[in-house]
C-alpha cells in the first residue's frame, strides 16, 4: 500500500499520509513521491487547489529518524530539500488539514500553505534543538514574521510544543475546528476556490508572495547547509539515536 495516497475531485487534489503505524513520519521514498505530485499538479491545468492531510487522528511525527541515521541529507539536491523548494515554489493555492500531532516539518511545511485549519486537540512541535540540530522550511525566515522575534526564538530554543489555541493567536492556522470537521471544512474551502477563475487565483497568490519566493529559497539552502553539519555533530547523533529508540515501536 502507498505511504501517499492522493485522489482529485472537482479540481482539488488531495494528497494524504498514509503510515499511521509509524505515526505517519515522512520517509526519503516519500519525499520524492510528493515532489513528484506537486510537479505534476503544478503544470496540470485540471488541478486548481492541493489539499495536504493526514488521519483524523496524526497529521505527522516529521522526519523518519530512521532515514536520518542510514542516509542523512547532507546533500543539497537531498529528497527533503526538493520537497521543500517544490512547496514553497508551488503556484496553486495549498490547503492543510491537521489533526493530531504535527512535529518538526509537520509544522514548518504549513508555513509554505496558503490556508491551514487545525483541531482542537492538534499539537505542534519543532523540536530540532532536542536533537541538536536547527530549523529548516525558512522557518528562521518565515516564524518571526507570525510570532516576532520573541515568540519565533522561544519556539525555536525551547523545543517546546504549542497547542492549536496558540497556533491561531500566531496566525499559523485559519480556524480550529473538532476533528472530525477538519478534513470536510478544508475541502469545501478548496473546491470554493477551485470554482473561481484559475488565472485570477493562480495570480493573486503570485502577487501575496511577491518578491519573497527567492529569498525564502535562499533561507532553505542556508538552512540545509547548518542543518548537514549539525546533523554530523556527536550530539546530534546521539539525540537522535536516542530519540530513535523510543520512538519505535516495540
Amino acid at each position: 500500500m502507498s505511504e501517499i495516497l492522493s485522489t482529485r475531485c472537482a479540481g482539488v487534489l488531495t494528497v494524504g499520509f498514509n503510515r499511521e503505524a509509524r505515526k505517519n513520519a515522512i520517509t526519503i521514498p516519500m519525499y520524492r513521491a510528493l515532489t513528484d505530485i506537486l510537479q505534476e499538479a503544478a503544470s496540470d491545468d485540471d488541478i486548481r487547489v492541493v489539499v495536504l492531510r493526514g488521519s483524523e487522528t496524526m497529521f505527522t511525527a516529521g522526519n523518519d529518524l530512521d532515514d536520518f541515521i542510514s542516509d542523512p541529507p547532507l546533500d543539497p539536491q537531498a529528497p527533503v530539500w526538493r520537497f521543500l523548494h517544490a512547496l514553497s515554489a508551488f503556484p496553486k493555492p495549498l490547503v492543510a488539514a491537521v489533526c493530531g500531532v504535527a512535529v518538526g516539518i509537520g509544522t514548518t511545511l504549513l508555513l509554505h500553505c496558503d490556508l491551514v485549519y487545525a483541531a482542537s486537540d492538534a499539537r505542534f512541535s519543532l523540536p530540532f534543538i532536542n536533537l541538536g540540530l536547527c530549523p529548516e522550511a525558512a522557518c528562521s525566515l518565515l516564524l518571526p514574521r507570525s510570532l516576532g522575534y520573541q515568540g519565533a526564538a522561544e519556539v525555536l530554543l525551547t523545543g517546546d510544543p504549542f497547542d492549536a489555541r496558540f497556533a491561531l493567536s500566531a496566525g499559523l492556522v485559519n480556524r480550529i475546528l473538532p476533528a472530525p470537521e477538519v478534513l470536510p471544512w478544508a475541502l469545501a474551502q478548496a473546491r470554493k476556490i477551485a470554482q473561481k477563475p484559475a488565472l485570477a487565483v493562480t495570480e493573486t497568490k503570485r502577487l501575496l508572495k511577491r518578491g519573497g519566493l527567492a529569498e525564502v529559497h535562499a533561507r532553505i539552502d542556508e538552512e540545509a547547509q547548518a542543518f548537514a553539519r549539525l546533523l554530523q555533530s556527536e550530539a546530534a547523533q546521539t539525540a537522535i539515536t536516542a530519540f530513535g529508540q523510543r520512538q519505535r515501536p516495540r
